[in-house]
Order: structure tokens, then sequence, then C-alpha cells
């Protein structure tokens, strides 16, 4: 008698499974869900995956941009073009135009992370979204690391890390009341290699600034951080040129580069697997500010 034959499935459609099943059981419980997208690489992913859930079905919800303004203009040419191609409804929460009204105002370092909660949080409450859809991961941050795959927010949008819903044997829990929402991350068991692997197994393009290129940078804090307008070189600081890219994509201000020769999605997977810094701690200015910098904004509101 001849044995069956073995059915494995690999760590990456496991992982991809899990994310679909996560986004469908959002679609059906949740009234009005929106995914956040930015033109990073996670957003990216997070949009494949919505494709594959709901095909052949158009994406069935909008995808939403809290736009600070210190964009890099890559990400920028990159989401629009993204949005086009399928299709989609494109929320933006501007920044600038929040300042403008008078909603909030401009920190003191120049920084615009902290001030994106408001504006998140109007968005939120003006289209009415009980449900959003994030890229973070748990390997990225620790504040990230303890949060629930629905993660609860009461009517202000706040996060309490004390009071998070159990989810076992992978069953979520999205009852809330009008007025409170979920934050939802279908990529929390990814790590940032599984992310490449799958960038690279689905032949996902994405903006140029992901890989090796050559740009002008000064060293602050033992990062790299190029020139451009929204991030200008203090006294003493000097400029130089180096071949870099970026391992995570954020505000032009705040987000600094890494060097490397990787200019291609096979030499980025061979550097990732050999980094022993997460992509936020080697490259986010603005998770310096403090220990538990990432907690307290999440506790605020923020993504």
């Amino acid at each position: 008698m001849t044995a069956p034959a073995a059915y494995q499935v690999s760590h990456l459609d496991a992982l991809e499974a899990e994310s679909i099943f996560v986004m469908r059981e959002v679609v059906a419980e949740m009234e009005r869900p929106v995914l956040l997208f930015s033109g990073g690489k996670d957003s990216i992913v997070m949009l494949r995956l919505a494709q594959k859930a709901f095909a052949p079905a158009n994406i069935p919800f909008p995808v939403m941009h809290v736009d600070t303004g210190h964009n890099f203009p890559e990400v920028l040419e990159y989401r629009d073009q993204r949005v086009a191609e399928l299709g989609l409804q494109l929320v933006v929460a501007s920044v600038p135009e929040a300042l403008a009204s008078g909603l909030v105002r401009e920190s003191g370092d120049g920084m615009r992370n902290r001030i994106q909660t408001p504006v998140l949080l109007d968005a939120v409450e003006k289209h009415r979204f009980d449900a959003l859809f994030g890229g973070a991961r748990r390997d990225e941050e620790k504040a990230r690391a303890k949060e629930r795959v629905f993660s609860f927010r009461d009517e202000f949008g706040q996060w309490d890390p004390k009071n998070q819903r159990p989810e076992l044997w992978s069953l979520y829990n999205g009852r809330h009341h009008p007025g409170e929402s979920i934050r939802v991350f279908p990529l929390s068991n990814w790590t940032e290699l599984d992310v490449w692997h799958y960038i690279a197994r689905e032949r996902i393009a994405l903006p140029s600034i992901y890989y090796a290129h050559e740009r002008e940078v000064v060293e602050r804090d033992g990062m790299l951080y190029a020139v451009n307008e929204f991030f200008r070189p203090r006294a003493g600081e000097e400029r130089f040129k180096a071949r870099v890219r970026y391992r995570t994509v954020g505000d032009a201000s705040c987000t600094a580069a890494v060097r490397s020769d990787a200019d291609t999605v096979e030499k980025v997977i061979e550097e990732v697997a050999a980094t022993r810094i997460t992509e936020r701690g080697a490259t986010r200015g603005d998770d310096r500010v403090s220990e538990a910098a990432m907690e307290d904004r999440k506790r605020e509101g923020y993504f």
C-alpha cells in the first residue's frame, strides 16, 4: 500500500494564509475598514495580501495616508501610481492642512510624527472608520511586540497595553461600541526578512529608495540622514556622498539611511539576514526621543 504523499506548507504560505484570514475576518465583522498606505514596503505587502484575499473582486475598502508633508518624493510617486493601478479610493489626512486650520501645532524639533496622531484620529472620526489595517510587525520595536493583532482603541483612539483582549487559537474579538475602533495588524507575526522574501517571491515593485543608490548625507547621532528640504545640516556637520538605501520609510526629516551596496532584492535579503539591529532601531530618529517613545505615541492613538 502506497503511503499518502506528505503535504507541506511553506513558512511564507503559512504567514500569507494567516494574514489573509485576518483581513477577511475584519471585512466580515466591521462596517468601515481602511488600510493605512504610505507607499512603504509593509503597506505594499498588505495591499498584495488584500488583492489575494478578495480576488477576483476589487479590494473592498479604501486606503488612507496620513501625510505629514515631509515625504520622500519617490514614495509619494509610487503611492499615487499604485492607487491608480488598483483603482482604489485614497483618503489623505493632511498634516499641513491641520497645521493651517489650527488643529495641531508644529513641534519644536521639526518632526511631525507626534502631531500625526490628532490628524489620524480626526480622519477616523470624519470617515467613521471602525477598523484600520496597519503594517506594524512585532519584530520592529518592543511596544509593537506586545500589541495584539486586533488592538482595541477607545473613543479617544487610545491604546491601553494593560487592557488587551486574549487571542487564543487565533480567534479575534472585534466587538466595539460606536466611536471606538480596532487597529488590525495582519503582518504582526512577520519579520523584516519574511517581508523581503515575500517581495521576492511575488515580484513586487518597490520605491527605488529601498535599494542602494548614491545620496548626499550627513552623520548625526550615528545615523546617516539625507540632506533635503526637510533636513538641513547643523553648523559643523559635514555633507558627503555615500551609497545608501532605506530599510524603512518614514518622514524625510527623521528617517535615516544605511550604508549599502544591495541594489537587488536578492542582495537586500542577504544583507537583512546578516544584520543584528532592527530597522527602526537603526534608522528612526523619532524613536530615540525617549526609551518609551513608541509606546507613548501608541497610547495617544498612533499607528
